[in-house]
């Protein structure tokens, strides 16, 4: 079968492979779509801590069964749970297997989904309804890390939020937020096309090369600042702007993933009394919500898939998504073709 395998920094290649044969409790997919996600770029680039070539890269998956099993028919389509915890730590004893101390992931630890064929363990499937596209069922994932920030910030009806960085998670979480209420919100990035698409949401935007995002924000809530904050850039800046742009008493959320310390104003934190949480990843049920979530928004997020490509051509997707003037927010690769 075909496979795109990350075979060093900075190299991938579409490879012929073995099919895979599913163990006892796995269940065979043939994979449909499969996103290219902000950590398989990480991998591309060579600087994922846990990734070792050769490995199939991907974890944003839609696929059908091919032999059917007690909960699942032959042919029915579904979308994987791709987080594997080891069920002994803390976080695991305590309910947060999300949060895992040795937490893995297909695509990272194990092979992923940008294959014809996975074999995936039969508990980390959940099934997509009819009406769910193949190519929006593959933003599930990316889905439900944006629910899981939105309902970790504790995130009111009425708030006004900013959402720092328009890439697709930072869209997703803009997207999640106004679903759960947000009377308003503000999304900020440097990429023009990135702005324009988060305006035609609806959002008020912050083009950062031109714009004082202090003085925007401040501007679109009459002085008082954001009652909570998205930091979904993952940027040394954002880290800093934004304890300045959250409102005495607001939250951050912290959606992003910061590889290396930042500077935070550590002092805004302490004299206005700002809440600091973290969000990764998501729990099992958010991961189910997330598909439903996905089947009301579908009309919003079929303007975030931006390019598709045959799994025969997808090596050339990390070039697309690492450049800022290919206009692409989230690339698809097309495991059927």
């Amino acid at each position: 079968m075909k496979a795109l395998v990350y075979t060093g920094p900075r190299t991938v290649e579409v490879r012929d492979i073995p099919k895979p044969q599913p163990n006892a409790g796995e269940i065979l997919l043939k994979i449909r779509y499969c996103g290219v996600c902000g950590t398989d770029i990480g991998i591309f680039g060579g600087t994922h801590p846990r990734a070792t070539a050769p490995l199939t890269l991907g974890h944003e998956l839609v696929g059908e069964v091919v032999d059917g099993s007690d909960r699942f028919a032959a042919g029915q389509r579904v979308v994987a749970y791709p987080l594997l915890s080891c069920g002994t730590c803390h976080a695991c004893r305590t309910g947060q297997p999300h949060v895992c101390d040795s937490l893995r992931l297909l695509g990272i630890d194990m092979e992923g989904g940008m294959a014809e064929y996975l074999a995936v363990p039969e508990d980390m499937l959940f099934a997509i309804p009819d009406d769910l596209s193949d190519q929006i069922a593959a933003l599930v994932e990316p889905m439900a890390v944006a629910q899981r920030a939105v309902e970790q910030s504790g995130l009111r009806l009425s708030d006004r939020a900013t959402i720092l960085g328009a890439g697709p998670i930072g869209l997703l979480v803009a997207l999640a937020a106004r679903q759960a209420g947000a009377a308003k919100i503000i999304v900020s990035d440097i990429d023009p096309f990135r702005l324009s698409l988060a305006a035609s949401f609806g959002f008020t935007t912050v083009d950062l090369r031109n714009q004082d995002l202090t003085e925007k924000i401040l501007a679109e809530t009459n002085g008082d600042g954001a009652d909570v904050v998205f930091e979904c850039a993952g940027a040394e800046a954002a880290a800093r702007d934004m304890t300045r742009v959250t409102r005495s008493g607001g939250t951050i959320c912290l959606a992003s993933l910061h590889k290396a310390p930042s500077p935070v104003a550590l002092l805004d934190i302490a004299f206005k009394e700002l809440r600091l949480i973290g969000s990764r990843v998501y729990t099992k049920e958010q991961f189910q919500r997330s598909i439903e979530l996905a089947s009301t928004l579908a009309d919003d997020l079929e303007q975030l898939i931006t390019r598709t490509l045959p799994l025969s051509a997808a090596s050339s997707a990390f070039g697309h998504v690492s450049d800022l003037h290919k206009n692409d927010v989230k690339v698809l690769i097309n495991c059927k073709e």
